[in-house]
């Protein structure tokens, strides 16, 4: 498994063994190749750019913190190139299969250590988010994934894209591990606290093709007896445009900022998507951001004010499950816009946000999401737990 799709060609000459006696001993990991790995380069899901770089002079603080904590490193795995897209396709590297969803997309840009974790390969995968790369591929793959809430996991040693959104995040095959890698991961501070509330977000739903709807719903109503008092409210009021356009501009500038100089001078070879995706950010002006950053401001007190200490929200992790891997470049842009309006929520409000492996359309993984307060990574994982045998798994 470990030389599957889902790792790049230039994974590790062999696994980097964990420390003896840690918590997560004896678990098998796989890195997105974004994390620097000591005496590697590191790719980002471009073969120019990992030719032009030097080897890492030690790991990325998420990589050796697995280590430290016993966790053998087995891969480095795909990611969409320069981390612009959802669909998990590369156009260098091929598209990581999905064993969850035969003949669909992972889901991106992290969709390798999706694809990885859903099919086995490993136990635990690090991945990132920015605008929904750990989410969508969590619920495409049918495994468990996090978005944690912003800062809360150490970015040295990892590439960015947006440094406004960027947070590393992790899939795991069983809510067990989940959290055990959850506290391993996160720093800084916790806010625990019983959880009295889950708030269904009506226009998230909204949002998703009705199938899903559907088993997501019937999902909510068989885990009944272990789920707070449950009301349903509307998160954006004025409708998700708004909300994609500021995530879009700032994204875009920032992305620009970060790899603009050098992909001027030395002309990459995009893949398709991603070519126009960065055509346009570097045609995004600095007042535009500084616009789209006031108005993010304002839609975060507004998001944070509807999810209170002890207040989880609920929508689907994607609109529609995995598209196919034969799907017209038109349906991938109208996926993306819905998705977008979905991952938008955490995104823009640096919330955290989890997928669980909730269900199933026409045998294709569907995740639900919880969204919880700031701090609140651990109650989450914690309600993957509670969760886990409404979603077959067991607590290991």
């Amino acid at each position: 498994m470990r030389k599957s799709s889902a790792f790049v060609p230039h994974d590790l000459a062999a696994a980097i063994k964990g420390a003896g006696g840690g918590p997560l001993s004896g678990l098998i990991a796989s890195v997105k190749d974004m994390y620097d790995i000591k005496g590697t380069r590191t790719g980002g899901g471009s073969p120019e750019w990992l030719a032009a770089g030097t080897p890492a002079l030690k790991h990325a603080a998420p990589v050796q913190r697995l280590i430290d904590a016993g966790a053998d490193i087995v891969g480095k795995t795909v990611c969409d190139e320069f981390f612009f897209s959802l669909t998990g396709a590369n156009a260098h590297y091929g598209t990581p299969v999905n064993v969850r969803a035969v003949g669909r997309m992972p889901g991106g840009s992290s969709g390798g250590s999706a694809a990885a974790t859903g099919a086995g390969a490993c136990d635990l995968a690090l991945g990132s988010d920015t605008g929904g790369s750990m989410r969508v591929p969590a619920s495409f793959c049918g495994v468990y994934g996090i978005r944690p809430t912003m800062g809360r996991v150490a970015m040295d040693g990892t590439m960015g894209m947006a440094p406004t959104f960027d947070v590393p995040g992790w899939f795991a095959g069983s809510p067990g591990i989940f959290r055990k890698a959850g506290a391993v991961l996160l720093n800084g501070e916790t806010r625990p606290a019983k959880v009295t509330r889950l708030v269904v977000f009506r226009d998230g739903f909204d949002q998703a093709d009705a199938s899903v709807a559907a088993v997501l719903h019937a999902f909510l109503a068989r885990a009944y007896d272990v789920l707070p008092t449950r009301e349903e409210a509307i998160v954006a009021p004025d409708g998700f445009a708004e909300w994609r356009e500021i995530f879009r501009t700032i994204q875009g500038r920032e992305m620009w900022t970060l790899y603009g100089a050098w992909i001027e001078q030395h002309r990459p070879n995009l893949g398709p998507g991603i070519k126009e995706r960065i055509a346009y950010a570097a045609t995004i002006s600095q007042d535009a951001a500084s616009a789209a950053r006031t108005a993010l401001a304002k839609v975060r007190a507004h998001i944070r004010s509807l999810i209170p200490q002890g207040t989880l929200a609920c929508i689907p992790t994607a609109p529609t499950i995995a598209p196919r891997i034969d799907a017209t470049p038109q349906s991938l842009e109208g996926f993306r816009a819905s998705a977008m309006a979905l991952t938008s929520i955490a995104g823009l409000s640096g919330l955290p946000q989890i997928s669980i492996p909730a269900a199933t359309v026409d045998g294709c993984p569907a995740g639900l999401s919880l969204i919880g307060w700031a701090g609140a990574d651990e109650t989450l994982l914690d309600m993957a737990v509670t969760l886990g045998p409404y979603c077959g798994a067991d607590a290991s």
